[in-house]
């Protein structure tokens, strides 16, 4: 498993933007597609955005497509989750995770490793 460190949450207005990070010491990161989940409470996690080793291959979950952006920077061992025109219905709690192959990307029992989660509330 690769040790995974998110940051970057925290309270923002409906409208507003915020970046997550996720930084890991892991030497794999580079060949390892990423991904972020979220949790609101008493809700599943669910799927909200996965990039490939390469950084040139994405996904998103429909309701965060045209809002988030997800990047990485293989140099500095982080990926990245842009969150702009935030919603209240985004608040939750949001992780980074890890696996090998880009695919299957949304499902959670196919990621490795996790982070803690770092909290985004978004209020009205």
């Amino acid at each position: 498993q690769v040790p995974l460190v998110e940051s970057g949450g925290g309270l923002v207005q409906a409208g507003g933007s915020l970046r997550l990070s996720c930084a890991t010491s892991g030497r794999t990161f580079s060949t390892r597609t990423m991904g972020w989940f979220r949790q609101a409470p008493g809700k599943e996690r669910e799927f909200v955005a996965a990039v490939n080793w390469t950084g040139d291959g994405t996904d998103y979950a429909d309701s965060v497509k045209g809002r988030f952006s997800i990047s990485r920077d293989n140099a500095k061992n982080t990926v990245y989750l842009q969150m702009n025109s935030l919603k209240i219905e985004d608040t939750a709690v949001y992780y980074c995770a890890s696996k090998i192959f880009f695919r299957d990307t949304s499902y959670p029992s196919k990621y490795d490793s996790w982070g803690q989660g770092t909290q985004v509330t978004v209020s009205s």
